[in-house]
């Protein structure tokens, strides 16, 4: 809907009432009515896409937020995008020719080596900006199955007018991923790690921000309540950014089409490239690679989402180990409008279910497809690409998997472009297990700095320099600092001890 001054509000997923609720507004309180979420709609192609490549990263984010309508003040935004200038490449998400017609997108240049850091980094600092000029204290929830925890506490620490916390899965990340949260001693950041999966962290977070008396609770305590997770909108307007930079890079090389492959769990990232497609990117196909949790393969492969009898598996890609989708949502909603994404999100939230007819699931497989992959060939991927001088964290296995299948059983020539998510350093036990072909006995008794040092022996031994492997003592020092946030917590309790925090 169209405010004065381009401006525009944002629609609901599963109300058609008109909130008037603009970006900002919606940022800092990410709740939309029936449990659902706000999302952008009516997204028009932009007029000329040579005009936008012609634009640095930061100027190309401004564009493309100006033509969504989104009303940050131009200061802010621009203030906010400085934050890039921490990232480890002038490029910040550089595209990387690893054979012909395959590419790899690399998102992994931030601070905390994840593909979270081009979202949360400018959406730390905005909203620390936005609660300072208004003179507001907010306290940020975030779950994380591995990336968005990290991210979200490296952003905003020691910001002021802010508290956040984070909720992980206890033994649901990789060491240094859990290393990255657990040493965090700015005190204005809390960690809790959980029992239970991501799926439990997620749904604890949803239900807090649904709390009318949790979240008065908070306010008497002086502050509002909002969501680093990519419930919150503003994490996705960012994540629409860098797929241009793949139509800017190939554009270059006078390649105008292009499909995407998306490893995704949660479908942030995909649906930021459903998004970019809306504006006209000449996105041909959007790939979603998923491991053995399959519930995104199944749904776009059948048009059912079942997880009634499905058991979270603990993987090798554990950023990916989600059952329940939260952005799934926003693309039901974007095909098929507010009522029948409540009908489907309902029957999601009260039976574990919902079925897309024939006529409905045709039309996402216009656009997108799905394939998911074992453990065992998730190794093979990191192998395979080893051998041709790229090295590969195992989400990012999962994509350059399915680029392959692309190739050789369907006979696809023209460019693919994987997403890749982190630096294989999140990863190192499993990179190794990979390279070294260690046994999962050898394999436990290995920590990651030993895993760490074994991988840069065979890079050293196959001769591989690739730009950007090289790791530096935000993640060395990991393994020397003091764990803060070690006590492990039920669910349940979370309410009272974060009420107790604050």
């Amino acid at each position: 809907m169209q405010t004065q001054n381009n401006i525009k509000t944002l629609a609901q997923t599963r109300s058609n009432n008109n909130t008037n609720k603009t970006f900002i507004q919606a940022m800092l309180d990410p709740n939309a009515e029936y449990g659902g979420l706000y999302t952008f709609c009516d997204i028009k192609p932009l007029v000329n896409l040579e005009n936008l490549y012609a634009l640095s990263y930061n100027k190309m984010c401004e564009k493309i937020f100006t033509h969504l309508g989104i009303d940050i003040p131009s200061n802010f935004l621009e203030s906010a995008l400085k934050s890039f200038e921490t990232f480890r490449t002038k490029e910040i998400a550089p595209l990387v020719e690893i054979e012909k017609n395959l590419y790899s997108l690399e998102l992994y240049h931030g601070p905390t080596y994840a593909f979270k850091d081009m979202a949360l980094q400018p959406f730390s600092a905005l909203l620390s900006a936005i609660a300072l000029q208004r003179n507001e204290r907010y306290l940020i929830l975030s779950a994380t199955s591995g990336d968005t925890g990290p991210a979200t506490l490296s952003g905003f620490a020691n910001r002021e007018n802010i508290k956040a916390i984070c909720i992980y899965p206890q033994g649901g990340t990789s060491d240094v991923q859990r290393l990255q949260m657990t040493t965090q001693d700015a005190k204005n950041l809390k960690v809790y790690g959980i029992k239970g999966d991501f799926d439990l962290a997620q749904s604890t977070l949803k239900s807090l921000l649904k709390s009318e008396s949790f979240r008065d609770l908070v306010a008497k305590k002086g502050y509002a309540l909002s969501a680093a997770n990519s419930v919150n909108i503003a994490r996705i307007a960012f994540q629409i950014v860098y797929y241009f930079i793949i139509g800017r890079e190939l554009a270059k090389k006078n390649l105008h089409e292009f499909s995407v492959i998306v490893p995704s769990g949660n479908f942030g990232n995909a649906l930021g490239a459903f998004f970019a497609k809306k504006m006209g990117l000449p996105i041909t196909k959007i790939c979603i690679a998923s491991n053995p949790n399959d519930i995104l393969t199944q749904f776009f492969t059948t048009g059912v989402y079942d997880i009634r009898n499905k058991e979270l598996k603990l993987s090798y890609s554990p950023a990916m180990d989600i059952l329940k989708s939260s952005n799934i949502e926003r693309l039901l909603f974007a095909y098929f409008g507010a009522e029948r994404t409540k009908e489907c999100m309902q029957s999601l939230d009260e039976t574990q279910y919902f079925r897309l007819n024939t006529d409905e699931l045709s039309l996402l497989q216009d656009i997108f497809e799905a394939r998911s992959f074992s453990d065992d060939e998730c190794l093979q991927g990191i192998k395979m690409a080893f051998e041709k001088g790229y090295v590969l964290d195992p989400h990012t296995s999962n994509a350059y998997l399915f680029a392959q299948y692309c190739k050789e059983k369907l006979s696809i020539d023209t460019p693919q472009v994987i997403i890749s998510t982190a630096h294989f350093a999140k990863f190192a036990k499993v990179v190794c297990k990979a390279l070294c072909d260690l046994d999962e006995n050898a394999l436990k008794d290995l920590s990651d700095k030993e895993a760490l040092d074994r991988i840069f022996m065979r890079l050293k031994e196959c001769n591989i320099a690739q730009n950007g492997l090289q790791i530096d003592s935000s993640i060395l020092d990991l393994f020397n600092k003091k764990e803060i946030h070690t006590q492990t917590y039920n669910a349940k309790d979370l309410e009272d001890s974060i009420l107790s925090w604050l």
